[in-house]
């Protein structure tokens, strides 16, 4: 039997990400997590928004662990991993109304971020909506010594790895046909920001 992974980072902030998710996605269909991780925010999330499917999807070396999660908690919305690298194009994905992806933008090199929102130019159906959970810089700036700090960890671990620009990000959102809805700020220096499709 596959051990379940753990985040406690995870564990600590999954109610105030869904307290957002039951709001912005209040009328959706189709969710597609990206970066599903250790598999906690969809177990967690899925079962209280059941007038959504939930598919998860990441690197298929991390999918023994979603699974061990999804077996242990199941929900009848709730969907298996789908492999998926964002530097992979074209996805071989079906449209969806919704995305959620949390984590990822710091561990993910500057080109995969890149990447990922080429993938959701086309994945995302008009008036669909995107919803990224993480640190963000504003204007060049850490907002708080914390975050400062995590971003010299995270080069540490990898050269690749860093707390993006919230303005690149924008920019890139853009490019992709989204346009900002709303920026939340969240426990412990995070944000979730979230754009809808034109």
């Amino acid at each position: 039997m596959i051990p379940k992974p753990f985040s406690q980072a995870c564990q600590n902030n999954q109610q105030p990400i869904l307290e957002v998710l039951l709001r912005v996605f209040a009328d959706r269909k189709q969710l597609l997590e990206i970066g599903s991780g250790t598999g906690q925010h969809a177990v967690y999330c899925a079962p209280r928004l059941p007038h959504l499917v939930w598919q998860t999807a990441d690197l298929e070396v991390n999918h023994p662990g979603i699974n061990a999660w999804l077996d242990e908690c199941p929900a009848s919305n709730l969907r298996r991993p789908l492999s998926l690298n964002a530097d992979n194009a074209p996805w071989p994905l079906a449209p969806v109304d919704a995305v959620f992806t949390a984590n990822t933008c710091h561990i993910m090199a500057w080109e995969s971020v890149v990447n990922l929102f080429v993938g959701l130019a086309s994945l995302l159906e008009p008036k669909g909506r995107l919803a990224i959970y993480g640190p963000f810089n504003y204007n060049g700036q850490f907002t708080s010594d914390s975050n400062a700090r995590f971003d010299q960890w995270l080069k540490q671990q990898a050269p690749h790895q860093g707390i993006r620009d919230f303005e690149a990000v924008n920019g890139l959102a853009e490019k992709a046909g989204l346009f900002l809805l709303e920026d939340n700020e969240m426990p412990a220096n995070n944000r979730l920001l979230v754009w809808q499709k034109d």
